[in-house]
């Protein structure tokens, strides 16, 4: 090929071909196939020489080892034609589907009439059969060269010599001959669609299809005539049953004809004889069970039929009806007081009924429990000093008044009430005496009761009123006074919270506790607790500051001093105990229980033992953070140490000094002034038995008997403790020196049952501690993979040939190799083709959006260009005027 530019290159390779230049002058003229061949062999050249011009049409992979004789595919290529090839196929595959995303498809229903609605659906039916026929006999109308003969009616024309015997006569009777019968006009010619169907009868014509409407009229009609034939049989047969039914009176004195030859007897037993010479009906004579069929039958005449329910109620509707029921009948006990109406009225009798059932009612009907008392083994009532239920004290009262708020401080309050820094009373009652029981019966209870403000005014309302009663005011003050039924009730009930407090703290404070009374009003505290749990926390809050202050005081009196009231009393206890069993013990953080946490350790960590009621009052505070932390098993410190100084001061042991104890435990009273009497008496043989919290709190008498009650429920502490804290990282340094403090304790001086809970609670702590060490590891470095040390040596191949390079010994680990390297492969094409999809439609986006620009371009110039003319013609039309203005002489 000649050298230069591609121009010159193309001329002499076109030259060289002899595609260009002179053609040849032949006289004789080409053939048609001869002219093909030349064609194809210009193109044939032409293509040569476009593949030698361009050289990127073809491209070559160079063999690192040719080998000659050797066939390799792939060696060469053409990209421009294998991307063309892509790009037809896209175009008929993929740009086809991009056209047709958007479109929706569909049936096009194309049969004729179908949405044409004033066409009948006879019109249609005969249109499609007349196109249908048309459709067949297409080519068929006008073909002479049939051999089938003409027919009418599928008789030859050729036989037919007139039209008598078709059914085209004359009409004689016609005024104009020669023309075709009426008749025969309006059946056989366009006027033969009627609808008249005795016509087609007469004429045996077949029936025609009826309609829709029809046939649904004439399903109609035979419902109708069925449903009216089956009522009529109905009646009729009413009609039979009522004469049989009037025709049976006369009848049943014949079939039910006694026997005269019977003796008395009413029936003939089945399988029985009867006598000779008597005359026996065909149908057994058995009157008595004729007259129970008819009692029966009167009975089911006269039976109540059911009713519907009334619909559930919504709560202000039942509180609605509670209050207008309860000053009904308050209502009538003042008119029976005032001799107006009859003393046995309805009103007295359902005063104490409960309220019926309804629909919503959910089991949540206030039940008189009794209240077990304070706590688990130290609780109980006066009556009952023994038998605690613990599984009853969910709901007990709040706090009374402190330890000292009998007699003895009453003395003092006279005093001492202007001094600085003298405890302050929970509850401040003047001029009441203690509630005792029993103080009303006989006494009619009234059934409405003002809502109390104080705690003053309800001991009024409750002056004269039963213990028993109590819980009936209250709840009838509930009624009244619902928050559904005033916009001020609701800050009534909140007070009246308050006050039911107040009052629990009040029944419960020595010397005579009610704890009976108490468990009836927890019900009614609790649900109001619920309905306004905010001011309930709040006041609760209150009085754990009023507890706190008077610890305060105490400690700066001084902690040994026994007139220091720095331990909590029977009152307080019980506030204690009804925040455990009402608030939420188990959060990390809670308004009411995170203070009375801190007070209860402050009362076992800061107050100094110098009595039995000490150590009572101590021990029932250990018992409350057993129920505390049962779910969160926090560690509480002081309740473990308070309790083994407990079973210092109470049971023999070996130690005397103070320096001799094991552990590091705090025990400021140990062997001192007040701690030395509290020990046991050797040779004591007290069996155990239950620890009374009010005998012990109330009476300050040292007993041995009261000695060896505490004593047991310290061991039975301390075994609790420990399972709870089993878990805790910490466990063996807080229980070893207890341990060994049990180990010292003379057991040969106490009695048999302190023995054996001796050594039930050595052997739980040494089991409990054998764990503990061997659940123990000792620290070491964290354990991890070790990091290996990084190499340089070559990867060397088992054999130099390329097609054994991927070659495995193991059959399994080479084809999932295959797998491997085919999904590689796989996922790199269609990587590749996804993107070549995307660059096509992108092109196409392209294109058309090149399309409309055109377009636009093209639709905005010729806007402007008309724009432009008309311009030029006004600017044309303005020169001409001026112009005419300048030859008239004006400007």
């Amino acid at each position: 090929m000649a050298k230069g530019s591609q121009l010159s290159q193309l001329k002499s390779a076109l030259s060289h071909a002899g595609i260009t230049g002179k053609p040849q002058q032949g006289k004789k003229r080409k053939r048609t196939g001869s002219v093909d061949k030349d064609k194809e062999k210009r193109t044939a050249k032409l293509d040569e020489i476009h593949k030698k011009l361009n050289p990127f049409d073809t491209k070559v992979t160079k063999l690192k080892h040719d080998v000659g004789g050797r066939k390799i595919k792939g060696v060469v290529g053409r990209p421009a034609q294998s991307k063309q090839a892509g790009i037809e196929q896209r175009k008929k595959t993929l740009l086809e589907e991009f056209n047709e995303k958007d479109r929706a498809g569909g049936i096009v229903d194309r049969r004729f009439g179908e949405n044409d609605p004033t066409m009948s659906l006879e019109e249609r039916m005969l249109e499609r059969f007349t196109k249908e026929r048309q459709r067949a006999s297409k080519g068929m109308s006008f073909n002479l060269e049939d051999e089938d003969e003409l027919t009418h009616y599928g008789q030859s024309l050729s036989k037919l010599d007139d039209f008598d015997n078709v059914g085209l006569g004359l009409d004689d009777d016609d005024e104009d001959k020669g023309q075709l019968d009426r008749d025969i006009v309006r059946r056989t010619h366009f006027g033969g669609f009627d609808d008249d169907e005795q016509e087609d009868e007469d004429n045996e014509e077949p029936a025609r299809k009826k309609s829709k409407a029809e046939v649904m009229a004439e399903v109609m009609a035979k419902s109708k005539e069925h449903k009216l034939r089956r009522q009529m049989e109905r009646e009729q047969e009413e009609n039979v049953r009522h004469e049989l039914d009037q025709d049976f009176d006369a009848l049943r004195e014949l079939i039910f004809a006694p026997d005269p030859s019977s003796t008395g007897s009413n029936s003939i037993p089945l399988g029985g004889s009867r006598p000779e010479g008597t005359f026996q009906p065909a149908v057994l004579t058995l009157p008595a069970v004729q007259e129970d069929y008819d009692q029966h039958v009167r009975e089911l005449a006269f039976d109540k039929r059911a009713k519907p329910k009334d619909r559930t109620k919504t709560e202000e509707e039942l509180a609605l009806e509670e209050k207008e029921a309860l000053e009904k009948a308050e209502r009538r006990r003042r008119k029976r007081m005032l001799g107006l109406e009859d003393s046995d009225s309805e009103g007295e009798g359902k005063s104490h009924a409960k309220r019926k059932r309804g629909g919503d009612d959910l089991e949540d009907d206030f039940v008189d429990e009794e209240w077990a008392g304070l706590g688990a083994g130290l609780g109980g009532t006066t009556e009952d000093n023994h038998e605690i239920e613990e599984d009853r004290e969910d709901e007990s009262g709040e706090d009374g008044s402190d330890e000292g708020s009998g007699n003895e401080e009453d003395e003092e309050d006279s005093e001492n009430e202007a001094e600085e820094g003298e405890h302050e009373d929970l509850i401040r009652i003047k001029n009441a005496g203690h509630p005792k029981s029993g103080k009303g019966k006989g006494k009619e209870l009234p059934f409405t009761f003002p809502c109390p403000e104080t705690h003053e005014e309800f001991l009024k309302i409750v002056d004269d009123i039963d213990d028993i009663d109590v819980p009936t005011v209250i709840k009838r003050i509930r009624a009244l006074y619902h928050t559904s039924l005033g916009p001020d009730n609701k800050f009534k009930l909140q007070t009246l919270t308050t006050v039911l407090i107040d009052h629990v703290l009040y029944v419960t404070s020595p010397p005579e506790p009610h704890f009976n009374l108490v468990s009836s009003l927890l019900p009614h505290i609790n649900a109001l607790m619920q309905a306004y749990p905010v001011e309930a926390a709040e006041y609760f809050v209150e009085k754990i500051s009023i507890m706190h202050k008077n610890l305060k005081r105490g400690l700066s009196r001084g902690a040994s001093d026994p007139s220091a009231k720095t331990w909590p009393g029977l009152s307080e206890l019980s506030l204690l105990r009804i925040i455990g069993s009402t608030w939420s013990t188990s959060d990390l953080n809670h308004a009411v229980i995170s203070p009375a946490r801190v007070l209860m350790g402050a009362y076992l960590g800061l107050g100094r033992v110098r009595s039995l009621v000490d150590i009572t009052s101590g021990l029932f505070l250990c018992t409350l953070f057993l129920q505390f932390e049962e779910l969160s098993k926090r560690l509480v410190p002081e309740a473990v140490n308070f309790v083994a100084n407990v079973v210092l001061h109470l049971a023999p042991h070996q130690y005397k000094t103070i320096e001799s104890l094991p552990g590091y435990f705090p025990s400021p009273d140990f062997q001192s002034e007040h701690c030395r009497p509290l020990s046991l008496r050797k040779g004591n043989k007290d069996a155990p038995r239950k620890a009374n919290l009010v005998e012990l709190l109330i009476n300050n008498k040292p007993t041995e008997q009261a000695k060896s009650d505490l004593l047991s429920l310290a061991f039975n502490i301390l075994g609790q403790f420990a399972d709870m804290y089993k878990s805790l990282e910490g466990f063996i340094e807080l229980y070893v020196p207890v341990l060994d403090i049990l180990k010292h304790i003379d057991a040969a001086d106490m009695a048999n049952g302190l023995q054996t809970q001796l050594v039930t609670c050595v052997n739980t702590l040494v089991r409990l501690l054998k764990f503990s060490h061997q659940a123990r590891q000792p620290l070491r470095l964290q354990a991890h993979k070790p990091i290996p040390i990084p190499t340089y040596i070559p990867k060397f191949e088992s054999t130099s040939s390329n097609y054994l390079r991927r070659q495995d010994p193991d059959h399994e680990r080479n084809e999932a190799s295959k797998l491997r390297n085919q999904y590689k492969q796989e996922r790199k094409g269609a990587i590749r083709e996804l993107r070549k999809d995307a660059k096509f439609l992108a092109g196409v986006e392209q294109q058309k959006q090149k399309e409309k620009d055109r377009a636009y371009n093209e639709r905005m110039k010729r806007v402007f260009g008309s724009i432009e003319g008309e311009r030029a013609e006004e600017k044309a039309m303005e020169r001409e005027k001026s112009k005419e203005k300048r030859r008239a002489g004006r400007k």
